[in-house]
């Protein structure tokens, strides 16, 4: 069973929490998929990961473009894991795929969106009725990640 983790984001939108969390991932070797909950948000994390930050490159692509399984980093609205990604995002009310084949899964979540905070209880609850181990990750005022019991 892999590592699970939910971050509640508080100070910010997840476009700005999601590109570092990714490359930290990247630097640990990691294969990354980032699903959303919709192909509109696939495509504007897409275009977000291009430009988020001036001296930074994240080499990424989505599950629709050609060879999605060459991406060290894939975007994508399925549950598909066609790059063979180690860690598993999962964002905007995504709903999971089995988690086995995955070191670690993020639940994502914003602080400021009834919907959004809703899913990531039930999938707490149900993940821990299932028995599985999980953290809970919330920002501080100055936008770094804290564990909370």
């Amino acid at each position: 069973m892999p590592e699970v983790l939910f971050y509640h984001l508080t100070e910010s939108r997840l476009e700005e929490a999601l590109p570092p969390l990714v490359e930290r991932s990247l630097q640990r070797g990691w294969r990354v998929v980032v699903q959303t909950g919709s192909d509109e948000r696939r495509d504007a994390l897409d275009q977000i990961l291009w430009t988020y930050r001036d001296e930074s490159f994240v080499p990424h692509g989505t599950d629709v473009a050609d060879h999605p399984e060459l991406q060290p980093v894939l975007i994508s609205s399925s549950h598909s894991n066609a790059n063979g990604a180690n860690i598993r995002f999962l964002v905007d009310d995504a709903d999971p795929p089995a988690l086995d084949d995955y070191e670690r899964v993020v639940f994502m979540f914003d602080g400021h969106d009834q919907s959004q905070l809703e899913k990531a209880r039930q999938h707490w609850k149900r993940l821990k009725d299932a028995g599985v181990a999980m953290t809970y990750w919330q920002q501080t005022q100055d936008r770094r990640w804290v564990q909370k019991a």
